[in-house]
This record gives structure tokens, sequence and C-alpha cells, in this order.
């Protein structure tokens, strides 16, 4: 799979904060690669090193094997990039925007009229053409951000937290829209706070500190944990987080909701579940349900970050 964006070594400091650290990835054409992490890890900084916007301490990035640092404009032709912070003009309408974008763009003629009509119907906005982006949804606001970045037809697609704040339907749409484009052979690198949105990728890298811990498929990843959590759903997983403390071979446990959710050292799967379900029913608690769980992808950070950060996993 030929690379169409590529990190080798970049990294960033603000004062005495190192925001990046030694970032390496790539992402192949049709593909779509994850950088997961809370705020602060490190995410928006990569994204705008490699849009450009700001300028590596030390490292390079390459977009369709262009050199950003070296030939910045060539580069950028091959990208679309969406931020965080919806970047349109809010008094402007949504078809406004697009033909503001167009010209900046030397997108002349009637050309952008037809590609606009084009992205606003790929997007599901064509109903809303002339209404203002300032009362547009949310949802709305960032598929205008989307058909906005495509405009020019990049391989290349740069998302920083797209879907924030929307509505879990609106989450669906924009995904939806994702996977149309990986088809046409684009290349996507999206950040995101969301696990459920990283489990969709082809792969995953989890950064923390402005460091890469971990980089694979999310199947590769999760089976490290493969066979190591068990999970109760229980009235009062609170109390039985406190009564299976004993039990040996836990190595954490976490409440969610009305579930508890244990990790447990390998190979003792079987057996604390067991156990598990013998405390729940001394308990006065036979209600419970205790059975062995697949690992998810919060349960690798988790882990990770348990180990310090060291990248345990293949």
């Amino acid at each position: 799979m030929k690379p169409a964006i590529e990190a080798d070594g970049l990294s960033r400091a603000f004062g005495e904060t190192k925001a990046l650290e030694d970032l390496s990835l790539s992402v192949g054409e049709g593909e779509m690669v994850a950088l997961l992490g809370p705020d602060g890890a490190g995410k928006t900084t990569a994204m705008r090193l490699l849009a450009g916007v700001l300028h590596p301490d030390s490292g390079t990035a390459r977009l369709g094997g262009i050199d950003m640092g070296q030939r910045p404009e060539e580069a950028r032709a091959q990208l679309g990039y969406v931020s965080q912070r919806f970047g349109l003009y809010a008094e402007l309408t949504a078809m406004e925007n697009l033909r503001f974008l167009a010209e900046v763009r030397g997108l002349g003629g009637a050309g952008w009229r037809t590609r606009a009509d084009e992205l606003l119907q790929f997007v599901g906005l064509e109903s809303f053409q002339d209404r203002r982006a300032a009362a547009l949804s949310g949802g709305m606001r960032q598929k205008l951000g989307l058909a906005a970045a495509l405009l020019h037809r990049p391989r290349v697609l740069l998302l920083d937290e797209p879907t924030g704040g929307v509505d879990p339907l609106a989450r669906q749409g924009f995904w939806r829209l994702l996977v149309t484009l990986l088809r046409e052979g684009v290349a996507i690198l999206i950040s995101t706070p969301y696990m459920d949105e990283a489990a969709r990728c082809h792969r995953v890298g989890f950064l923390h500190h402005g460091r890469l811990l971990v980089e694979g498929t999310p199947a590769a990843l999760r089976a490290e944990l493969e066979e190591r959590m068990v999970e109760v759903e229980a009235a009062e997983p609170d109390r039985m987080k406190g009564w299976v403390g004993g039990i040996d071979g836990i190595e954490e446990a976490q409440v969610f909701g009305a579930t508890l959710r244990l990790r447990v050292a390998p190979g003792s799967a079987q057996r604390v579940a067991e156990q598990v379900r013998t405390a729940a029913h001394q308990a006065g608690m036979a209600e419970a349900t205790v059975r062995v769980a697949a690992p998810s992808l919060e349960d690798v950070f988790r882990f990770l970050l348990q180990q310090g950060g060291r990248g345990a996993l293949p």
C-alpha cells in the first residue's frame, strides 16, 4: 500500500512542554488511521504539524510523497483539513462558504458550482445550501466543513476530532461519508477521544503526553488482553468491587454504570469468574451475571498507562 501520509520523527515543544515527541507513522491510500488519546495527548499538535500549520522542532512530514517543509504549497494541494473548531464563516450560507473557498483555491468559472452541488448532496446538505452556517446544527456544520475540505479533490484528509460535541446520530452519518471516501482511495488520519470511533479504523495509535505508546490494528491491540477480562453485571457493582478484592489474580477492577469490569492475570479468567460467582451468591446477589468478556480498546489503553506507557503490546 502506497503511503499518502507520513510522519518521521515529528517533535514540537512549547516552552518547556513537549507537546509531541518523535512521532513516526504512515497512512496508506484508502486507509484510515486513528490517533487516540485524552485531551493534551498531542493529537492536535500532530495534525497541525502534518498540515503545515505548525513547524516541527525536528522530523519531517510528507503528504502524497511531498515534503511539507521543503515544498509546502505542493504538499497542501494534496490535503483536506478539518479542524476541531468550525473554521468557516458563520454569517455566510453553506453555498456562500463553498463559493468563497473555491475562489480562494482558484476554482473559478462554472466548475465550482457543479462541484459544490455535488458535495452538498454527498454530505446531505443540499436542502440547506441557503441556510447561514451559524444556523446549522453541530453535525451539519461538521458535514459542511468536510465538504469544504473536499472541494479541490484532495487525496489526503486530516480530521482533528471532527465529531466532538456532535450527537450520536450525526456521528454515524459522518462516518458513513468517511467510508465512501476510503473506497475512493483517500487516505484519512483522524484524531478522536472516542474508543468506538477508533475501533472502526484500520489501525490505531495511542498517544499520551505527546508520545506514541503503541500502534496497530484494533484486533492486534486487543489480542494482548484476550481471555483476561471478566465482566460482572449486578445491581450494586460498587459493593461487588469491594467483595472481590481478595480474589487472587485480579489486577484491576473498574465500575462502569451497572457493570464491574475486571482485568485478571493471564490464564486465570475462568477461575476468577467462578470465584466471583461464588462471592456474589454468598453476598446474596445471585442475580449477578458473570462472564469472561472481550477486551476493548479502553481496556488496552488503561493497561498501557498502568505499565508506565512502555508500549508493552505488540
